[in-house]
C-alpha cells in the first residue's frame, strides 16, 4: 500500500462520523485499586482514539501495569505486563497533539518516546494541570490528549500516591505494590441494565468534573522535528514528560 497513513486517516474520519451519530464513546478501566471511566474525544483525536480502541478490542490491556506513577504529575501504563516485560505493539501512529485539547487534570493522553510520532499502546492520566509541560509549542511537539476521566478520579488520585521506587527493569517511579489494569472495556459492551423507572440512556454522573476542552490552538502547527531537550514540568520539579520505558 503506497499511502497507509492517508488510508488510516480516511478510515478514522469515517469512524468519527459514525461514533458522533451514536453518542460519546466511553471505556471503563478496572484496576486492583478501583475503576474509572474515560470519555474518548474522537472528534479531536480520531487516529489516537481508534488506535486506543484497537488495543482495547484486542484485550491488549488485560493484566498490564500502571508501571510509572509520579504524584502531582501523571500515572502511566498500558504497555508492560504483570511480568514486568514490554508487550508487543502495533506500529506507532502520527502525533495529534495539535488538536486543541490541553493536558489538564483528568485528561488522558498518549505516551511516547522522544520522537514525536512514537506513541502506540501506552497512555497516561494527568493528575495535575500539566499543559505548560506537555502541550505543543511552536518550538516543540506535545503529547496528544484523546479523552478525559468522567468517573472515578478518586481512583486516579489513589494510584498517584502509591509508594514508588526502583522495580527492575525500571530504575524509578514504579509502584512498589503492583497497580494492575485488570481490563479495559467499551461501556457499550459492559453497561448494566437500566433500572426500572430510570430514563433510557441517562448519562452516569461523574465523580469529578472533567476538564473542559479548550478552543482549538491557534493555527501554527508543531515543528517537523522534536525539541532538542524534553520540556520542563511546572514548578521546576524536574519530572520528565510521559514516555515509554
Amino acid at each position: 500500500m503506497k499511502h497507509p497513513r492517508l488510508v488510516f486517516g480516511i478510515l478514522a474520519t469515517l469512524l468519527t462520523f459514525c461514533a458522533q451519530a451514536a453518542g460519546p464513546e466511553r471505556v471503563r478501566v478496572t484496576t486492583n485499586l478501583g475503576a474509572f471511566v474515560i470519555e474518548l474525544q474522537r472528534d479531536r483525536a480520531p487516529l489516537t482514539v481508534e488506535n486506543f480502541l484497537t488495543y482495547v478490542r484486542a484485550g491488549h490491556y488485560t493484566n498490564t501495569l500502571f508501571h510509572r506513577v509520579i504524584a502531582n504529575f501523571v500515572i502511566q501504563g498500558g504497555g508492560v505486563g504483570i511480568d514486568y516485560k514490554a508487550k508487543p505493539t502495533l506500529k506507532p501512529i502520527p502525533n495529534e497533539s495539535g488538536n486543541g485539547l490541553k493536558n489538564l487534570r483528568g485528561t488522558v493522553g498518549l505516551a511516547r518516546a522522544s520522537g514525536p510520532h512514537t506513541g502506540d499502546s501506552q497512555f497516561y492520566v494527568n493528575v495535575a494541570d500539566n499543559d505548560a509541560a506537555l502541550d505543543p509549542l511552536p518550538t516543540r511537539w506535545g503529547y496528544a490528549v484523546f479523552g478525559h476521566v468522567v468517573e472515578g478520579m478518586d481512583v486516579i488520585d489513589r494510584i498517584s500516591v502509591s509508594p514508588t521506587g526502583p522495580m527492575p527493569p525500571f530504575k524509578e517511579d514504579a509502584p512498589l505494590q503492583a497497580v494492575v489494569i485488570q481490563k479495559i472495556e467499551l461501556l457499550a459492551d459492559v453497561a448494566p441494565p437500566t433500572p426500572a423507572g430510570a430514563p433510557a440512556g441517562a448519562p452516569a454522573e461523574p465523580a469529578a468534573p472533567p476538564a473542559t476542552p479548550p478552543a482549538p490552538a491557534p493555527g501554527e502547527a508543531p515543528p517537523a522535528t522534536p525539541p532538542t531537550a524534553p520540556p520542563a514540568t511546572p514548578g521546576g520539579a524536574g519530572d520528565p514528560p510521559p514516555k515509554q520505558q
